[in-house]
């Protein structure tokens, strides 16, 4: 963002971008809301006081699995995990809903999105309809680099399953991270079913990398 405000205070419509989403959330009646924060994440607390979370520091930025670990330990087993961003703030609380009515004991959902151009995305991986893996951009092969179907990175899952499949994440890949997408090969080989939802639109989980793309949001 060419700042030194961290990314998710940036405003949008007014307000920061994750007040946005924090918002979102709390439409879904959460038993407990978590935000896990990095880089900047004093200025993210100072700036939302008020805000009815749990905050949970990343020290160590390790990509989005290992963002997930950090918040999962206080989560009791029996209950659904959703997944969401700070920087997507247009996340439609009747997409979560749907999202959340897909997911039980014995499955996960997913949210996607089909895109005009979707570099930089992770690639939803079908067979025969069905979804093996995400793959990120990467380490995608050429053809998987043609699958227009992106992952939004929303997801939501039954948390003792999530913890076991976290626990098993490695940084085997290109940008030596822990890849919160790598759970969905590991839920389809424990027959755990992964139940995709395609969003309605682009626009609701675009995220803001840049200040083009929060002025597109702007618009939105």
């Amino acid at each position: 963002m060419n700042s030194a405000l961290p990314k998710v205070l940036h405003p949008l419509a007014g307000r920061p971008l994750l007040a946005h989403v924090l918002d979102c959330a709390a439409t879904l009646g959460p038993a407990a809301t978590y935000v896990v924060y990095g880089h900047g994440g004093e200025q993210v607390r100072a700036a939302l006081p008020d805000a009815p979370v749990t905050w949970v520091l990343q020290a160590e930025q390790r990509g989005t699995g290992h963002a997930v670990q950090q918040a999962m330990p206080a989560i009791p087993d029996d209950h659904r995990v959703l997944v969401l961003y700070g920087d997507v703030p247009l996340i439609n609380a009747a997409t979560l809903r749907e999202l959340l009515t897909l997911a039980g004991p014995k499955s996960m959902s997913l949210l996607t999105v089909m895109l005009g151009d979707p570099t930089g995305y992770g690639r939803i991986v079908r067979r025969r309809g069905a979804v093996q893996r995400i793959v990120e951009q990467k380490d995608a092969s050429a053809a998987q680099r043609r699958i227009r179907e992106g992952n939004s990175g929303v997801l939501a899952a039954p948390a003792g399953l999530l913890k076991k499949w976290l626990a098993k994440l490695k940084s085997d890949n290109a940008q030596r991270e822990y890849y919160l997408t790598d759970i969905v090969a590991m839920a389809v080989r424990d027959r755990v079913r992964v139940v995709p939802l395609v969003a309605a639109t682009e626009a609701e989980v675009l995220g803001v990398n840049d200040k083009l793309q929060r002025a597109q949001l702007e618009a939105e």
